[in-house]
């Protein structure tokens, strides 16, 4: 269970420009739920991820793991039990090392190199099989370089290294932004499939009401650092997108967006 206690988190402290934008703010995420994120810029969704991640820090309150507490620890030491896919599909994967070197940095995810080669070939048809259950033909393309393939690919194919090693949490903060709607589409449908396969609590930062409205357990609607909707389960299902656009165009409105 991810628990976030009693954060604040304050922008430019003493600055003319301060901002408090978590004041004593508290989540709490069951394991196994998929969790969709919405809210207009600035409403506190990415920087949620952030601090979870431990890419930002927070003034007081703190982030617990089935009880433990991970708000002293570095990102890097996260990770080890999250994986995060970006907004920015070259973010995620290395373009100038091949698919395969990718998948290989991926599965070692935590584990000491040392002197020992980093691609471990016995692994190949592990990770052609991996592919292939994307559905986009990239099972033959392992010895081609990242960057060479498209945007759809190159997220598909860090989704699969975001989820290669065993994780507690999958953050997906805008993975679909960047892609264009057929392609956004495609990944949307592996993510709940992968979610769905693999068990994972996951939290997605979309956009896209109508995403956060079919997929997931539980959607959330964030603004000026506090969450306005909460609907899980049932409810959830029973939520239209009319309903989540409407609540959402009023509060732009009352905001000046």
């Amino acid at each position: 269970m991810l628990e976030i206690r009693e954060i604040t988190k304050i922008y430019n402290a003493g600055a003319v420009t301060e901002q408090c934008l978590f004041d004593h703010f508290s989540l709490t995420v069951p394991d196994g739920q998929f969790v969709s994120i919405v809210g207009s810029n600035g409403s506190g969704k990415t920087s949620l991820l952030n601090i979870i991640c431990g890419s930002i820090p927070i003034e007081s309150g703190d982030v617990l793991v089935n009880g433990q507490s991970i708000a002293r620890l570095k990102d890097y030491q996260r990770y080890a039990s999250m994986g995060r896919v970006y907004q920015n599909p070259s973010l995620g994967t290395c373009p100038n090392l091949t698919m395969l070197e990718n998948l290989s940095l991926a599965d070692n995810k935590g584990r000491s190199f040392g002197l020992s080669r980093g691609v471990n070939r016995r692994r190949t048809e592990d990770y052609r099989r991996e592919l292939a259950g994307l559905g986009l033909g990239l099972e033959d393309k392992l010895n081609v370089k990242m960057g060479s393939l498209s945007g759809g690919q190159r997220q598909a194919v860090a989704l699969l290294m975001a989820t290669m090693t065993p994780l507690q949490f999958l953050i997906l903060d805008e993975h679909t932004a960047a892609l264009d709607p057929k392609t956004a589409e495609i990944i949307m449908r592996l993510t709940d499939k992968v979610v769905r396969e693999k068990r994972l609590t996951a939290l997605m930062v979309t956009h896209n009401l109508r995403y956060a409205v079919e997929y997931g357990d539980r959607i959330l609607m964030m603004d000026q650092g506090q969450v306005v909707l909460d609907k899980a389960d049932a409810e959830k299902k029973a939520t239209s997108i009319d309903e989540v656009l409407g609540m959402f165009n009023k509060i732009s409105i009352e905001s000046g967006s």
